[in-house]
């Protein structure tokens, strides 16, 4: 490529790229709404949300806030409010809280500490999980 050549490509580019600016950008915005809409769909939260559950420990506290929903749907349910279901719900809240706070206290570990911390953290939200659905008459297996 000589000088020439360069030059003339330069020019070429500085003409075209306030053509091409709006469109470049119109692109990188809407890759990133397919980008937010695709992590707030497998966080299983609304994109509008997404920013109340960012961060390292985001994904567990978006699993917190569907749980303790559940459970409010649970408690005012007509059809599965039995006692063992209201004792449930009692049980769990405070362990719900508990596990925001660890979550939280996690997030400023290093991260061999706070992988571990989460791991746990998750097992124990398993467990919850699967005993919310045995409340609400789904067969876990």
């Amino acid at each position: 490529m000589t000088g020439k050549q360069a030059k003339r490509m330069i020019g070429v580019g500085t003409a075209v790229a306030p053509l091409l600016a709006p469109y470049a950008l119109a692109a990188a915005g809407a890759a990133r709404g397919a980008w937010d809409a695709r992590k707030a769909a497998r966080l299983g939260i609304a994109a509008d949300q997404l920013g109340a559950y960012a961060g390292p420990g985001g994904a567990l506290h978006a699993r917190l806030s569907r749980v303790a929903e559940t459970l409010t749907e649970l408690e005012s349910s007509t059809t599965h409010a039995t006692d063992g279901a209201t004792a449930f719900v009692a049980d769990t809240r405070p362990r719900l809280a508990d596990l925001a706070v660890a979550v939280r206290a996690a997030e400023q570990m290093p991260t061999a500490r706070r992988r571990t911390a989460y791991k746990a953290i998750g097992h124990e939200l398993d467990r919850i999980e699967i005993d919310l659905l045995t409340h609400l008459g789904v067969a876990t297996g």
